[in-house]
């Protein structure tokens, strides 16, 4: 393969795992930085140098400097945004205009529905772009899909995938291992499922079950929204139901019930004493840094059961996979989740192995490629056909 230039745009925690392992398992990679924090962008090449000997480039500007940033990505040939999520479309707009492929963290379907609107000005570029990587949604599209492909006629589809502390501290017994404001567009909104073979819309916070996994006891799952992306569309009129609930300790989602309840999920603002002031913002400002610890290390779940029939006979597939935080890397479960979805779908591009145009996750890659680019990652996963 070519030398294949690729740009991270934010160095946080998830691009700086991304950029880990696209340098691990790409041979000829010129890797760059680009952040508005110089800081920041610095310290992630560092990082990626003190673990792999490979010195990433590192640069600084405002990305909503649009011209400057099209001139800037034109030489490359595929960038990651692990930005806000409310960047992605029009990071989706500079990708057509710089005819650079892209990929993204998603998180929140109607920007994802917004950008695959793009599919034709994606195919004119010459370009690919694949909106919702990461964890969930990302990889538990994936592994749903693994599911799916292990049938002839797959009929219900549950997904059930958390990532938590290992060792939970009181009161919140939940540490951010991502951004906040990811988080609550998590938990604001609805959710859309299959069921009865058409997509329904189900509020956040509903259908609370427990959930027993061997290493780590019961927890309770509960519906969040977008951690399906645009799934439950493609397989409208073809899945009898299609389910994903969020998991985590007991207990935490009655808190964050009670929050949203009590107007703080909201954004815009409201009078008080004199001033303006936004619930969300101020909810962040409070929240952040009661769940923010450098010390916390992460265990992230998922298991996906997929029901129906295969060569005439009933058939149940439960995947069942774990990731610990690293301790020879320093990567947490949920970075190396997210960065490295990310990456292998960016390797699938380089190596055009997926066309060109504006891709969903369930389309752009399949479940059993995922699970062999899994396994060269050391994933733990454990599959049960009954």
């Amino acid at each position: 393969m070519s030398t294949k230039k690729v740009c991270i745009i934010g160095s946080g925690r998830q691009g700086t795992a991304a950029a880990f392992d696209l340098v691990k398992f790409c041979n000829n990679i010129d890797l760059t930085f680009l952040d508005i924090n110089s800081k920041q962008s610095a310290a992630s090449s560092d990082r990626i140098f003190s673990l792999l000997k490979y010195r990433a480039k590192h640069v600084s500007f405002n990305i909503c400097d649009k011209e400057k940033l099209i001139t800037f990505l034109a030489p490359y040939d595929i960038f990651l945004s692990s930005v806000p999520y409310k960047l992605n479309p029009y990071l989706t707009d500079v990708a057509i205009k710089s005819k650079t492929s892209m990929v993204d963290l998603g998180g929140h379907t109607l920007n994802v529905k917004k950008q695959l609107l793009k599919n034709k000005e994606a195919q004119n570029a010459n370009i690919t772009i694949v909106p919702d990587c990461g964890m969930g949604p990302g990889m538990n599209v994936s592994v749903a899909m693994l599911g799916i492909e292990s049938m002839d006629s797959p009929k219900e589809v549950y997904v059930w995938d958390g990532g938590l502390p290992q060792n939970p501290k009181p009161p919140w017994n939940y540490s951010l291992f991502f951004n906040i404001q990811g988080l609550t567009n998590e938990y604001d909104g609805m959710a859309y499922f299959i069921e009865n073979k058409k997509v329904v819309e189900v509020p956040c916070f509903e259908y609370l079950e427990n959930i027993r996994f061997d290493n780590i006891g019961e927890l309770e799952a509960a519906v969040t929204s977008g951690g399906l992306s645009t799934m439950p569309w493609t397989y409208e009129g073809k899945l009898d139901v299609l389910h994903n609930k969020t998991l985590r300790y007991k207990g935490h989602w009655s808190q964050m019930k009670a929050f949203r309840e009590l107007g703080l999920f909201q954004e815009k603002e409201i009078d008080f004493k004199e001033t303006k002031v936004s619930p969300r913002e101020f909810y962040h400002h409070l929240l952040s840094p009661k769940l923010t610890t450098s010390l916390n290390k992460d265990i992230c779940l998922m298991r996906v059961m997929v029901k129906g029939s295969h060569e005439n006979r009933e058939k149940t597939t439960i995947v069942d996979i774990e990731e610990m935080y690293d301790e020879e890397t320093g990567f947490l479960a949920m970075e190396k989740w997210t960065g490295w979805h990310a990456s292998i779908v960016m390797i699938e591009i380089m190596n055009k192995n997926i066309g060109s145009g504006a891709i969903p996750i369930e389309k752009a890659l399949s479940g059993n490629i995922f699970y062999k680019r899994a396994l060269d990652r050391s994933y733990n996963i454990k599959i049960k056909n009954i």
